[in-house]
């Protein structure tokens, strides 16, 4: 037997295995590495909008606590609860028996003195009267000079107490008005025209004007209504009275209620709370800094069918600027801002390798961004890498780009 023939199999494994891996080796080598895999987005023609978002809350155009300027007993209530009312329409009655012996004793006070002012005025004239004889006969030499004197200023006393009575007369007459104006005050109209959106009082309920003035019903204005938006100290820098304004209420989210910001008030409603008290605002200061500060922006909305109610919650959409039919893309396919105001991005070729493409943008919501040049519809744009590593992602950013 040949042993040198049994032994060649042993050598000849160990080539086949090296020159296997050679050519793996220079086939990898010859061969392409393929692009790497992105994740892009295709910018295309939409509508973009910038807009602030506030927390509102619906609020009547005017509203007015109808209350009670004298003491008693309500003796009817003539509106229910969601009645409309008109301006000068009689609301609720009160007792009126003592404001009418008010009027009724002022009165006969004035008539007294009225009274008191004929009978001196009868005595005037008896004094006007002997006056002129005393002079008469002093001149002729006829009385002396005391009586004459003690005739004219009984006829000046007369005088002071009429004019002492008409002063009465015309004070009296003033309590009078104000008895009259007190009896007036025991029926209570509506001020304005609205509907009774509040009942704070009862029929049969005595009320107490003595100290304060009691409420009995509230009217309020519900053809238009007001939307007090709480706008953050952030954004309120950028909103101003005129800008176009949308909302939705809970209850009916796909319903869009547009209208136009009528105002913004200049202080917070921490500062415009009735406590001025130094301690107050010591601590307001000392807790400004950790408490969100927001300003209520004021939008008026008319509402016919009075679908929005009082203190429904909205949410509001201030647009600051809008276009239609505009380029937008991503926002995160920005790379950083330039010197010269224009951002870079990569765009895809044809082989899907990402090209550095410099931009121009328009409004920026951080979300979307409008190309106003260097992209056209169709283009995919890079906003991140879906293989890390595998590609260049030095121009990448992380998260959204400043806001222009």
């Amino acid at each position: 037997m040949n042993i040198s023939k049994l032994r060649r199999p042993k050598f000849l494994v160990p080539a086949v295995i090296v020159v296997a891996i050679a050519g793996l080796i220079v086939w990898r080598s010859l061969t392409p590495a393929p692009p790497p895999s992105y994740l892009t987005a295709t910018a295309a023609v939409a509508d973009i909008q910038d807009v602030v978002l506030a927390s509102g809350t619906v609020k009547a155009y005017k509203q007015v606590s109808v209350g009670a300027q004298v003491s008693g007993q309500i003796k009817s209530l003539k509106v229910a609860l969601g009645d409309q009312v008109k301006k000068g329409q009689l609301i609720a009655e009160i007792d009126s028996m003592t404001q009418t012996n008010a009027l009724r004793t002022e009165e006969f006070s004035v008539q007294n003195l009225q009274a008191q002012l004929r009978s001196k005025q009868a005595t005037l004239k008896q004094a006007q009267l002997a006056y002129d004889r005393q002079k008469m006969m002093l001149a002729g030499d006829a009385r002396s000079r005391e009586n004459f004197e003690t005739a004219e200023a009984t006829l000046n006393s007369t005088r002071a107490d009429i004019e002492s009575l008409q002063a009465q007369i015309s004070g009296g007459a003033i309590k009078v008005d104000t008895a009259r104006v007190n009896l007036g005050y025991t029926r209570i109209t509506s001020p304005i025209d609205g509907q009774v959106v509040a009942v704070v009082a009862q029929e049969g309920q005595t009320v107490n004007a003595n100290q304060s003035t009691p409420t009995i019903i509230k009217v309020a204005r519900m053809d238009t209504v007001t939307i007090k938006a709480q706008i953050s100290e952030a954004d309120v820098v950028r909103v101003k009275p005129g800008q176009q304004v949308y909302f939705t209420i809970l209850g009916d989210p796909d319903h869009r209620y547009s209208t136009t910001l009528r105002a913004i008030e200049p202080a917070p409603d921490s500062i415009l709370q009735d406590d001025t008290s130094a301690s107050t605002l010591t601590s307001s200061a000392s807790s400004s800094s950790s408490t969100a500060i927001y300003y209520n922006g004021l939008l008026d909305v008319p509402n016919p069918q009075g679908k929005l109610r009082i203190s429904m919650t909205t949410q509001v959409n201030i647009v600051l600027s809008d276009a239609k039919n505009t380029l937008v893309a991503p926002s995160t396919a920005l790379g950083e801002k330039q010197s010269d105001g224009s951002y870079t991005v990569r765009v895809l070729d044809a082989e899907g390798h990402a090209q550095p493409r410099k931009v121009r943008i328009g409004i920026n919501t951080n979300a979307q961004v409008q190309i106003t040049e260097g992209l056209k519809a169709g283009d995919r744009v890079v906003t991140g890498t879906a293989t890390p590593g595998t590609a260049d992602t030095s121009s990448e950013r992380r998260g959204p780009p400043p806001r222009m």
